[in-house]
């Protein structure tokens, strides 16, 4: 498997355990597919979640570390996720949800898993366009918690994505940044003063 899926933080994985063994946790959840599971819950595939703040005049995305992400899989399905958040006393669990990112990042990690190059699994968040994309970032010994994208790293849309702009379609990060780039700078309306 050319996935190289980074390990999560102990404390950020021990938040999940404790929230999925909490019937309040898992009750307060309202993800339907969760409550109504059988069988045992178990965190597993644990993403970071980066999100896209700028993009530099030079080109290069300034992103953060906002949280992990876990697929709650019961039996042989995945039922939820669930994410974590940094806060000043550490890891601590944030939610459970379901939908349709859920499913839409199985499919691309599944798509990923055919390329022949090693990749380390990341999540990437564009909240100005309400978008996420699978990152697949080409330094699988690089510390998942930090980094900017690379030119060479693949990014993959998740269902649902902004108009024109495929889901589930491989982009270099040098190809699909310039276009995201665009959608986020606000454009002056004509007559604006410069």
């Amino acid at each position: 498997m050319p996935l190289r899926v980074p390990q999560a933080p102990a404390p950020a994985l021990r938040s999940v355990l404790t929230a999925l063994s909490s019937p309040t946790a898992v009750r307060e959840a309202r993800t339907p597919a969760l409550l109504a599971a059988q069988g045992p819950a178990t965190p597993e595939l644990p993403l970071p979640v980066h999100v896209l703040d700028r993009v530099t005049a030079e080109g290069v995305a300034a992103t953060r570390l906002a949280g992990w992400r876990f697929h709650i899989r019961c039996g042989d399905r995945t039922v939820a996720a669930a994410e974590t958040r940094l806060t000043p006393d550490g890891w601590a669990f944030s939610h459970f949800f379901e939908g349709p990112y859920v499913a839409s990042t199985e499919r691309a990690l599944r798509q990923a898993e055919s390329v022949a190059q090693p990749y380390q699994p990341r999540l990437l968040s564009v909240p100005e366009l309400y978008m996420l994309t699978l990152w697949l970032h080409g330094d699988c010994a690089a510390d998942a918690a930090s980094g900017h994208p690379a030119a060479t790293d693949l990014l993959v849309p998740l269902a649902p994505a902004p108009p024109g702009i495929a889901a589930h379609r491989p982009h270099r990060v040098a190809e699909l940044l310039p276009v995201l780039t665009d959608r986020v700078t606000p454009t002056r309306l004509l007559g604006s003063p410069a």
